[in-house]
Parts: structure tokens; C-alpha cells; sequence
């Protein structure tokens, strides 16, 4: 069969995907094997796989295809959460572009019937680019948080906190999206520094001569209409006269209090402040405290509504504007100024700023449900990987927990269960039928409940996520639950480490009373070469199916992770992508070559050429073999690939097969050609998980065979021979001088030399000669106790190598080309001496650090006397 000249992805990726899923070698189920399970952080029904995805998606499969070619019973289970607020939006937009319906039209069940022919349609998109990107996943076990199942246990979970007393109902001030018009939990608003306006306003003071007033700055002059009185600091002198007076609200003239609370600091700006309790965090607690009325001046889309009495229907911000306008042709406007503001955002609707806004919502009371949540991670039951970068950010969220307010104004989700009287006394049940016995105990009566219109935050979903794919919510104990929990890792993205990773544990510790984990990694941030964040609006986030058409699945794979050191950012680039492409390409055609070797086989007595060759290969390749396993356990998964990287490109395909590759139509011994197909299956195995395909491609193409690697057992690596690599080392730095050598010198690879070697150590040449005779061209090899006079010289570290060449040596260049190189050392040599005679640097590094420049010095000096030596003999 003779090889195409590339590696065609396309046609590879296919077959292998569809092979490996008919042999069902990604489902699992219990059986005497150690599981090691992942849940994939359910990405949104709504969404497409951007490169952050892609990041995630990959890492995970790099660690479930190792566990699961190391023995393990490897189960990743996929799926993908409702997405409240985007999936709404997004059904909403459809609906009134394609069909001129609007939601307001609609009964909840006619917008729930559009809702799921919506998600029915896209919402397997991203399923498909997991396949493409070659994911391993149980396709048998595709969850979605609005499954029957996974409905009931939100539910469940739901009455059982109410019931525990950790649920509670109340009006509190919150967050409110005017967009999605629903209220949000605090992490689910983006701050952002801005350049915003402070307006400096006058609010006369009631029944004063000569136009007293007090001077306010407000940068949200259309909430003046909502204030309810004016706040000073009791020690303040300029305003203790006003202590039981009145001031006059502009824009409505309204008489609202001066009132005095040490909260106000009256250095800061004029001293004053308008309290508004609808509209600020701050102010509505003031509003408690002196028992304030409360004026919401805003409608739930941002309007202003009629209680404002002026702009009523203007949106807020045009509002604004207009009550600018206002307030400076009635002659109350001061001044304004620049100054920098820190504006909530909602994340689900970037463009939107968030208003705080006092509502009757639901909330999870959080702090007896963090606290063991916390010590899982503090005591390290949960690693964090890297934990010096994010066990700090968990700390801080949950020691600085906030209750969770957890209704949505939405329809798309798990309806809350509470059902209410005409009056608004309400219980809470599972079902309409439970909540009316419950009812009838609780109030001695019969009565028609209704249902609230609220559901639930999706994160209230998705925290119960590595226990409910299992069914353990709504079947506790059963079978799957209790063999694969606790999962093994989770990885995600270190933006949402409150959203869901501490929820999760919360829920564990809750409802399991264990870890849902034992690890946690978080992936980096994928940014792009500017530094930016990937996003749709900066346009700087590439289409995925596309990269995977133009590259490859197995070059995106290798692109993202190559540059991708655990938990830090990492700038996406297309360059690395090549060099993935490029590594495919490298690969292949060791291959061909090999192949080519298949066909020149025979037997051949041994000789000390190839064995060396042999025992070196064996022994790196178990160096690494045992560095990439301690690297998978601390989760420094770009690391390893870069060192499997190394081993095929620079010690595989430039050294080892350069070594035992026969002469112009020689053979190979056929227990060589043997031996490196071996070594070739053992670097395939090691480099499948990060790239798949590929590598199940050339497993097959080695040889004939029935099994397939993505489900062959790994084998142990056994210790390298130290005195080998460190021959097959010095070997590779004599070939290399001797090469750089040759060309400096213009002598062509075709033309022979005759090779002396002054040494202290014969004995470490008689291994490599063979090899060094013939990747130099030496036509013989013979050592030497002095300098050979009119050879090229050449240093490697303490021992000399004289070549004598056939051809007339330019003495002129090669004199130009030592003085040069004398220089160079000297120099080196200098910086060298100047840090080892820095007395703080040798006190304070460490041992090792010191002898490796101590070492450096000894090496160059060796190399000056060479050069030295080398001039004399000119």
C-alpha cells in the first residue's frame, strides 16, 4: 500500500470516530475495573463550541483517553443545561422575526411547545463539533437539565432545602436585567470600570429666606424622583441647623426629610447624599433604618413608570438625559464633572447595566451550606489544580458568601414549586396535589392554588450535576451513583469557580454527604494575539468546524494545547496550529520511512551501530515514559506534550532513525526493523490521547493487526540506563560540532574526512564510533594524545576532535572563523567569572545553581585552549 505524501485528516477522522463508536469503546458501565469518571461542564443548549470550549473539551478527552488505555473504566458523560435566560432570549427573537408572534401572545405551554422545537433543532450543534474534535465521550449518556428526570430532582431538591429551612421567600433589594426582565444572582453581574458624570443639583431647603439649599451630587440624576429624603452626617456643622427641616425634590417638588446618620462620609463630595431606597443597595438599608417610603420610579424594562410623575414611559437612560435638560432650565443644576465609575453589567446580556431593585424573590440561605464546601478544599479532600493560582478565589467567595437569590422571571426552566391562595399565602410541594393536602393541613381549609410563574436559576440545575446524570437525586443509591461517585476530575474554566464549582460541592456534601470530585483543573483564559478575550462581538474568535476542515482535528488539538500551561492564559495563535499540522506531516513520514525499512529486511550479524541505537531509544523512551506519567498526576498536561513532542521529533524521527537507517540500498536487520516498529507503537500510544487520529492511523499501518490503540494498555516504563543516555547524549553533541564544522568549512556532506579524537575517556567512544563514523562521513577514526596540525578542530566540552579533510582547507577563513569564535568564548567566559564572583549570588543560590555555572566555566576555558591550540597549529 503505498502512502499518500501528507496525512489526509478528513478521510481519518471519520472512519476512526465511526469505528471506534460502533466497538463501543467510550460506553461504560459498572464493572470490577477502578472507574474514573467526568462530567463535562454542560455547555448551553443555545451555544457553538468557541476556543475556550475547545480548550476544555480537549483536556478532558486527554485525560479520559489516558485513563482509559491505563486500565481504568473510563466513563465521560456529555450533555448541555437549559440556559434559562439565553434560551428564552433566543426563542423570543425567533419567534418574533420568523413568526411576528410575541411572548406576551402566548400561554406559558404554546411558548414551552416553542421552546423545546427550538432546542430540538439546535440544540445538537454542539454535540456534533464534540464528535468533530474527536471527544470520547458515552453518547448513550447525554444528559440536559430539563430531562424528566433531572426536572424532578431540581424539584426535589427545591422542597427538601425549603423544608430544611435553607429556601426562604422574601423582598430584598436585587438585581434586575430590564432586557431579559428577570432579577439575577450577584455573581451573575460584570463590573466595569467607566468614565462616567457626577450632576451637582440644588435641593432647596423648605420655607428658607434668601434660596437656602443644599447642593447634591448624583450621577443618576433620573432616580432624583424616587428620593425620599437627604442624608447628612450627624457631626457635620454646615447642616446641623437643619436637623427636623425639609428640603424641596427637584423635577416634582416633593418635601422629603433631612435626615442624620453616621453612614454618610461628609468629606467626601458636598456631605450630603439623596437617599433613594428603591434604586440603590446602600440606600434602601438607610430607608430601613429611618423607616423611608419607598418610590420605585422604574417599570421591569427600564422605563420610568408613572410613580415618577415626569418622563413616564422614557427609557432610563433617555431619562436621564432629559431630566439633565430639566434640571438646568429650572435654574437647579450646579455643574457637572468627569469621574470614574464602577457600572454592573448583567453576563448574560453584556450590553445591558444592571438596576438594583427591591423585589420579592426566592433565596438559598448559603452559609450552613458553605461552610463544608469549604473545608473539602482548605482540608485537601478537593485539589485544586493549580491551587496557587485559584484556592485563594474560592476561599474568598465562600467565606464572603452571600445568599443565592434564585428566581428567574422566566418561563424557559424548572417552574418553581410554590402554589398560592388568592390572598398569597403559599406552600411548598412537588405537585399540585401534594401542595393542596399540604394546604389543607397547614390551613385548615380547602382552597384553589395556583402555581408561581418563577423558575428556577439554571446554576440551581446545573450544581447537581455530577450527582443527577447518575440519577442520584431522584433514585438515591442506585448502582451507577454509587460506582462512579465521586467523579474523578472536573475541568473548567476558572470564571465560573463560584457559579458551579463550589455549588457542586455544596450539593455533594448536601445531598451525598462526600466530594463530588477529587480534583479540580482550570483551564486559562483563550485569548486572542492582542490579548483580548475571544468573543463574538470583537470577531476575533475563530469558527471551530472551520480550523478542523483547514488543519485537523488531531493540529487544533496539539495548537491549543501546546500553548496552554495549566491555569493561565494563553493567546491563541494559527501559527500553532501549524506546527501542529507540521508535527502530523513529521510523524508520517518517519512512517513511510519505516515502511520503507519493511521492505529491505534480512538478517544481518549485529553490530554495535544499531544495538547502541537500540539501548539508547529504549532507555529515553522510558525517561519519558515516567516524566509524562508524573506530569499527567500534577495535571501539566502542555508540559507533557511537550515533552512526547521532543522525544518523536528530535529523539525519534532526527536521531534514532538517522541512526539505524540503512545505507543507499542496503537492508536492515530484521530485528531493527522490528524494534522500531515497537518503539513507534509505544510513541503512538504515548501521543494518542492528545491526538487521536493520527495516531490510530499509524498503528494500523505499522502492521496487520485486530486490536486498536485507544484501548490498548499502557505498560509500565522500567528504569533508563543512565550511562547510556549520557553516551548517547555526548554523542549527539559530537555528530552535531563535527556537522557545524564541516559546513562552516564548506565541506559537503559527500565528502570524507578522517576523524582524531583527543580524549581523557576512551572508553565512552567504543558504544557511539560505529554511529559517529557514519552520521560525519569519516572514512576512518583514530585517537590521538596531542593536536593534529592543518585539521579543523572542534571542542565538546573537555575532548577534542581534529578533521583532517581531502580537500584544501581555506587556513585564512578557518583562522577568521577561530578568532571569531575565540572572542565569543572569551566573552561568555567573562559574564560567567563576573556572576561567580558576585558574593550574594553565590551565598544565596542554591547549591546546584552554583555548580552548573562553575560547570560552564570549566567548559569554556576548555574551549578557549582548544581554540587556542587549534590557531598555534595553523
Amino acid at each position: 500500500m503505498e502512502l499518500s505524501k501528507n496525512f489526509d485528516p478528513q478521510q481519518s477522522e471519520k472512519k476512526w470516530y465511526q469505528h471506534w463508536l460502533d466497538k463501543k469503546y467510550f460506553n461504560s458501565k459498572p464493572d470490577d475495573r477502578k472507574p474514573y469518571a467526568v462530567v463535562i461542564p454542560p455547555p448551553n443548549v443555545t451555544g457553538v463550541l468557541h476556543m475556550g470550549h475547545t480548550l476544555n473539551e480537549t483536556v478532558q478527552d486527554i485525560l479520559v483517553r489516558k485513563a482509559r488505555m491505563s486500565g481504568f473504566n473510563a466513563c465521560w458523560v456529555p450533555g448541555s443545561d437549559h440556559a434559562s435566560i439565553a434560551t428564552e432570549a433566543k426563542v423570543v427573537q425567533m419567534l418574533e422575526k420568523e413568526k411576528g408572534i410575541k411572548k406576551a401572545d402566548l400561554s406559558r405551554e404554546e411558548f414551552l411547545k416553542y421552546a423545546f422545537e427550538w432546542k430540538d433543532k439546535y440544540g445538537g450543534i454542539i454535540y456534533s463539533q464534540i464528535a468533530r474534535l474527536g471527544c470520547s465521550v458515552d453518547w448513550d449518556r447525554v444528559s440536559f437539565t430539563m430531562d424528566d428526570h433531572y426536572y424532578k430532582a431540581v424539584i426535589s431538591v427545591f422542597t427538601d432545602l425549603y423544608d430544611k429551612g435553607l429556601i426562604y421567600r422574601g423582598a430584598r433589594m436585587i438585581n434586575w436585567d430590564p432586557k431579559a426582565k428577570t432579577a439575577l444572582s450577584d455573581e451573575e453581574v460584570e463590573y466595569k470600570e467607566l468614565t462616567g458624570k457626577l450632576y451637582y443639583v440644588k435641593y432647596f431647603v423648605k420655607d428658607s429666606a434668601e434660596g437656602e439649599h443644599i447642593t447634591i451630587a448624583t450621577q443618576r440624576p433620573e432616580t432624583i424622583m424616587g428620593d425620599t429624603a437627604v442624608c447628612v452626617n450627624p457631626t457635620d456643622e454646615r447642616y446641623a441647623h437643619l436637623k427636623g427641616k425639609k428640603v424641596i425634590v427637584p423635577l416634582v417638588n416633593r418635601e422629603i426629610p433631612v435626615i442624620f446618620d453616621e453612614y454618610v462620609d461628609p468629606t467626601f463630595g458636598t456631605g450630603a447624599l439623596k437617599v433613594t431606597p428603591a434604586h440603590d443597595i446602600n440606600d434602601y438599608n438607610l430607608g430601613l433604618k429611618h423607616s423611608l417610603p419607598i418610590i420605585d420610579t422604574l417599570n421591569d424594562d427600564g422605563t420610568l413608570s408613572a410613580a415618577a410623575q415626569v418622563f413616564v414611559g422614557m427609557d432610563r437612560f433617555a431619562a436621564r438625559k432629559a431630566s439633565v435638560e430639566k434640571l438646568q432650565a429650572d435654574g437647579v443644576l450646579v455643574k457637572e464633572e468627569e469621574y470614574q465609575t464602577r457600572t454592573g453589567y448583567s453576563q448574560r446580556n453584556p450590553d445591558t447595566v444592571i438596576e438594583p431593585r427591591i423585589s420579592t424573590q426566592w433565596f438559598v440561605s448559603m452559609k450552613d451550606l458553605a461552610e463544608p464546601a469549604l473545608k473539602e478544599v482548605t482540608g485537601g479532600n478537593i485539589k485544586i489544580h493549580p491551587g496557587d493560582k485559584f484556592l485563594a478565589t474560592y476561599k474568598h467567595w465562600l467565606e464572603n458568601v452571600k445568599d443565592w437569590c434564585i428566581s428567574r422571571q422566566l418561563w424557559w426552566g424548572q417552574r418553581i414549586p410554590a402554589w398560592y391562595d388568592k390572598d398569597g399565602k403559599f406552600v411548598v410541594a412537588a405537585t399540585e396535589a401534594d401542595a393542596k393536602a399540604k394546604y389543607t393541613a397547614q390551613y385548615g381549609a380547602d382552597a384553589e392554588l395556583k402555581q408561581d410563574e418563577d423558575v428556577l436559576d439554571t446554576w440551581f440545575s446545573s450544581w447537581l450535576w455530577p450527582i443527577e446524570v447518575f440519577n442520584g437525586i431522584t433514585q438515591p443509591d442506585n448502582e451507577e451513583i454509587n460506582y462512579y461517585y465521586p467523579t474523578s476530575v472536573l475541568v473548567t474554566g476558572q470564571d465560573i469557580i463560584f457559579f458551579w464549582v463550589a455549588r457542586m460541592v455544596m450539593a455533594g456534601m448536601q445531598y451525598k454527604h462526600e466530594k463530588p470530585f477529587s480534583d479540580v483543573y482550570f483551564t486559562g483564559m483563550v485569548r486572542d494575539k492582542q490579548g483580548r478575550k475571544m468573543s463574538k462581538q470583537l470577531g476575533n474568535s475563530p469558527d471551530l468546524l472551520e480550523l478542523i476542515d483547514k488543519y485537523g482535528a488531531d493540529a487544533v488539538r496539539f495548537g491549543i494545547m501546546i500553548s496552554s500551561p495549566a491555569g493561565n492564559d494563553l493567546l491563541f495563535d494559527d501559527s500553532s496550529l501549524d506546527q501542529g499540522r507540521m508535527f502530523g506531516n513529521k510523524l508520517w513520514n518517519a512512517l513511510k520511512l519505516v515502511k520503507m525499512f519493511e521492505q529491505r529486511q534480512a538478517t544481518i550479524p549485529d553490530s554495535n551501530n544499531t544495538s547502541f541505537a537500540i539501548d539508547w531509544f529504549g532507555s529515553r523512551l522510558n525517561e519519558v515514559k515516567a516524566e509524562v506519567e508524573k506530569l499527567y498526576g500534577q495535571f501539566r498536561l502542555s508540559e507533557a506534550l511537550k515533552t512526547i513532542y521532543s522525544l518523536i521529533w528530535d529523539d525519534f524521527c532526527n536521531w534514532y532513525l538517522e541512526w539505524v537507517k540503512p545505507g543507499f540500498e542496503q537492508p536492515i536487520d530484521a530485528a531493527v526493523y522490528k524494534q522500531t516498529v515497537t518503539f513507534f507503537e509505544e510513541l503512538v500510544h504515548l501521543l494518542h490521547p492528545f491526538m487521536p487520529f493520527l495516531t490510530e492511523e499509524i498503528y494500523h499501518l505499522l502492521q496487520d493487526r485486530t486490536d486498536d490503540l485507544c484501548v490498548r494498555q499502557g505498560t509500565p516504563a522500567t528504569e533508563p540506563s543512565a550511562e547510556i543516555l549520557e553516551a548517547g547524549k555526548l554523542l549527539q553533541q559530537v555528530i552535531t560540532g563535527i556537522r557545524d564544522a564541516r559546513t562552516k568549512n564548506q565541506l559537503k556532506p559527500k565528502d570524507t574526512i578522517e576523524l582524531f579524537i583527543e580524549t581523557g575517556n576512551k572508553k565512552s567512544f567504543e558504544a557511539i564510533q560505529s554511529i559517529l563514523g557514519k552520521q560525519v562521513n569519516a572514512e576512518s577514526i583514530a585517537f590521538t594524545d596531542s593536536a593534529v596540525a592543518n585539521t579543523i578542530v572542534v571542542a565538546v566540552e573537555k575532548d577534542k576532535f581534529f578533521i583532517k579533510s581531502h580537500q584544501e582547507i581555506d587556513t585564512v577563513a578557518l583562522k577568521a572563523e577561530l578568532l571569531k569564535d575565540l572572542e565569543y568564548q572569551q566573552g561568555f567566559l567573562n559574564s560567567v567569572l563576573k556572576k561567580l564572583s558576585n558574593e550574594r549570588f553565590v551565598q544565596n543560590a542554591k547549591p546546584e545553581v552554583v555548580a552548573i555555572e562553575q560547570k560552564k566555566q570549566a567548559d569554556a576555558e576548555a574551549r578557549i585552549k582548544t581554540i587556542q591550540e587549534s590557531l598555534a597549529t595553523l
